[in-house]
């Protein structure tokens, strides 16, 4: 019944049937898991501004560390977006949306990898 569920829940879910509960909790561990990620990107922006590393100029490391972080944020806001997509899409009997975080965490990876390639052969 509507007036069983919270504010919170009738705003950001106003329509469909409540999931199998399993199915709600495994998407909240998707998003934790995506989070996670987040503060991994995030704890390497950290370090990148704080240990000197005599190869880079500090220039180059403040803006790999603001690159970083920036992605970091994105992965949040997408991990958010995706949780509320899927539960939405559970809740209307949808078929589940594609990740659209993703290819912004396999772009900046692959952006990452070549940085730190550039930086060890020079």
């Amino acid at each position: 019944m509507a007036h069983d569920r919270s504010r919170l829940q009738r705003t950001v879910f106003p329509q469909g049937e409540e999931p199998d509960p399993r199915f709600t909790l495994a998407n909240e561990r998707t998003f934790l898991a995506w989070i996670r990620t987040a503060l991994a990107f995030l704890a390497g922006a950290v370090a990148l501004e704080a240990v000197d590393i005599p190869s880079l100029s500090a220039h180059t490391q403040k803006l790999g560390a603001i690159a970083i972080a920036v992605v970091a944020a994105l992965i949040s806001l997408g991990a958010a977006v995706r949780w509320v997509r899927v539960e939405r899409a559970m809740r209307d009997g949808r078929p589940l949306p594609v990740p659209g975080i993703v290819p912004v965490l396999v772009v900046a990876c692959g952006i990452g990898a070549v940085v730190v390639l550039m930086g060890i052969l020079r």
